[in-house]
């Protein structure tokens, strides 16, 4: 189903000389730089009643009309799978997403994805650019995700993400003992020989993550984690450069961290634990309709909580 859009509005004299194109991205900022100059490319821009070019330079005065037809983005299927929605208003989602659960198709995985789960709550999802998905969880990090519900809201998204403005806080069971919180600011990029990993390099991107100790337990350390940039596996690959991998992660944990005199049922849980210990609790930002600053959170899922008490049980019974 195809979502028409009308725009109009005069090109004010302080933007005379400049290109059409950076001009509309001016007056209607709650659109996409590419999004406005395919608009253009197909015809839908009008200025004074002839049919705009991209480069083309305004005098100030002019009258823009568009009226653009929005498709929807690609030939995705509607899934029933179930959503824990935490948050519904008309501009924004806020979904709790479970470990397990891919969050857009790709190369092997066509379907049964977040991406997949939306189109079928939300229909109106088809018109958004994927689906409203802004940010990324790996497959087996549970946790909160933000879903922008019209193009509007998913430009204003992107641009608070790449301004380091949607604040993300994560928990953590990592293995070892720290002694304090603390940052690591290195660089990621794809790791050199294993492509399908990350890995700290020189010629990376940055990354900087923020962590701070919640408890501690014999041989393991519960910790908030707070995301500056978002790199993929970013929070992974940081703890497992400072030695402190996530428990249960597949790609860089390596053997698990196992204490003294453990029992054989700690043992058995800690060494098949079937994903990363890794969940997003808490996403900050400021509301696109309201312009005001929110906040929300979600507990611990089962598993992890589950994970806490075996090893509280343990640092109890080896006092």
């Amino acid at each position: 189903m195809e979502k028409t859009i009308h725009l109009s509005a005069v090109i004010p004299v302080d933007l005379a000389d400049r290109r059409l194109d950076q001009v509309l991205a001016v007056l209607f900022s709650e659109h996409s730089r590419s999004r406005l100059q395919n608009w253009i490319r197909n015809g839908f821009v009008h200025v004074d009643n002839r049919i705009a070019s991209q480069r083309q330079r305004v005098k100030g005065g002019e009258r823009i009309e568009i009226n653009a037809t929005m498709e929807p983005q690609q030939n995705w299927s509607a899934e029933d799978i179930p959503l824990q929605i935490v948050h519904e208003d008309k501009e924004l989602l806020v979904i709790n997403k479970p470990p397990g659960l891919i969050v857009h198709p790709g190369a092997g995985n066509p379907g049964h994805t977040l991406l997949n789960a939306l189109l079928h709550y939300d229909s109106a999802l088809e018109q958004v650019p994927r689906a409203g998905i802004v940010q990324r969880l790996d497959k087996d990090t549970s946790g909160l995700m933000v879903i922008a519900r019209t193009p509007e809201t998913h430009t204003y998204l992107v641009a608070l993400l790449q301004a380091r403005e949607i604040h993300r806080e994560y928990e953590a069971v990592v293995s070892g003992i720290m002694t304090a919180g603390g940052t690591v600011n290195q660089p990621i990029g794809r790791h050199v020989n294993k492509r399908v990993q990350m890995a700290v390099i020189g010629n990376g991107k940055a990354a900087i993550t923020h962590y701070r100790v919640i408890k501690k337990y014999r041989a393991h350390t519960h910790i908030r984690v707070i995301l500056e940039t978002g790199r993929t596996h970013q929070i992974r690959v940081h703890m497992a450069y400072i030695k402190h991998p996530v428990v249960g992660d597949p790609v860089y944990s390596g053997r698990a961290h196992l204490p003294k005199g453990i029992s054989h049922l700690l043992r058995d849980k800690l060494q098949k634990f079937p994903r990363q210990a890794l969940h997003a609790c808490t996403i900050n930002l400021v509301h696109p309709a309201t312009g005001k600053p929110v906040q929300y959170e979600i507990d611990l899922p089962q598993d992890m909580q589950n994970l806490l008490m075996d090893l509280e049980k343990d640092a109890s019974e080896s006092r």
